[in-house]
């Protein structure tokens, strides 16, 4: 494949070759502030899957869900690892992304097929359980919250699905805790020993509703510093916050407690599932999502360690879904 040559129907139709889209993809991670590895990374895994669609004389833009599926059985057969062939579909995955968002395709042909065939974000031992918990579209969450009109909740909703926090690290906070120039919160030390980072950020919807509650706060003279507090100005509990959850998701039908079926239960955990499967899908780096949702490390030297905080923090602005809140 020749660099900038293009054929006599691109010359007609004005496509760009598939390498000048891999340069304008390698531009815009730039733009996004992506590390120099994870562009290397991704320009490594793309290339070679471009190879495979030339030997194959397959436009870019005209991949399906077939071809794709094919491609995985090919690298599979090349005993690649696993881990390796995850990151070569998460490279691919955000390059078709930035093709969906300058209007070259309609949509991504990437994550039905990854969500059928590799393995899912969670481990095996914790597949079952995530595959089987409801998963909201973004406007399915944009319509959640957006019926909410209670200014504590709709706040509470909006930090649980754009930090990913458990429900006790939610209840934990404090005011104290949020750093408003960076846009983070520090999670309670040694609290809940499932996480390895205490860090977590939002944007700027959440902070704008955040800063609505406080000063909505701020007239209930509460006696705790607790950054979300109950009716008597406690702190929130657990059940409190699973009921809240629950009944604004009946109302707007995500959540049928009569059903049987744990995919047509809401519960403050999904907003979880729902924060790391659309950065999967919208193409973040694997390792970028193990910390920002705090994943306990697994080897002596851990890949964290080369992960940046301000990095971090520019890639959750970059790829966090916008709810229009």
């Amino acid at each position: 494949m020749e660099v900038g040559k293009l054929t006599s129907q691109q010359l007609l139709t004005k496509i760009p070759t598939p390498q000048r889209l891999l340069d304008l993809f390698t531009e815009d991670c730039r733009d996004r502030q992506l590390t120099q590895e994870t562009i290397r990374r991704y320009q490594s895994s793309i290339k070679q899957y471009l190879m495979y669609l030339e030997q194959r004389c397959i436009s870019v833009l005209k991949v399906d869900k077939h071809l794709l599926h094919d491609y995985i059985r090919e690298r599979r057969s090349q005993r690649i690892v696993q881990k390796t062939l995850e990151n070569d579909i998460t490279g691919i995955a955000g390059f078709y992304e930035y093709l969906v968002f300058e209007d070259y395709m309609e949509k991504n042909p990437v994550p039905g097929v990854r969500k059928r065939y590799l393995r899912r974000y969670k481990t095996e031992n914790d597949g079952d359980v995530e595959s089987s918990r409801k998963l909201l579209s973004i406007e399915e969450m944009s319509l959640l919250i957006n019926s909410v009109i209670d200014t504590r909740d709709k706040a509470i909703m909006t930090l649980l699905a754009k930090t990913g926090v458990r429900r006790g690290e939610l209840i934990a906070m404090d005011i104290d805790d949020v750093n408003w120039v960076e846009q983070s919160i520090v999670l309670k030390r040694n609290q809940f020993k499932k996480r390895s980072g205490r860090i977590v950020f939002f944007d700027d919807e959440t902070a704008r509703l955040l800063k609505r509650w406080l000063n909505q706060r701020e007239k209930l003279n509460a006696q705790t510093r607790a950054l979300f507090i109950g009716e008597h100005g406690d702190r929130l509990k657990r059940n409190g916050v699973y009921s809240m959850v629950a009944k604004y998701a009946q109302r707007v039908s995500l959540h049928n407690p009569k059903s049987p079926r744990p995919e047509d239960h809401f519960s403050p955990h999904c907003f979880r599932h729902w924060f790391t499967t659309h950065l999967r899908r919208a193409g973040m780096d694997r390792e970028f999502i193990k910390a920002l949702r705090g994943d306990r490390r697994r080897e002596a030297i851990d890949i964290y360690d080369r992960i940046d905080h301000e990095e971090l923090r520019r890639a959750y602005l970059a790829f966090i879904p916008q709810l229009g809140l």
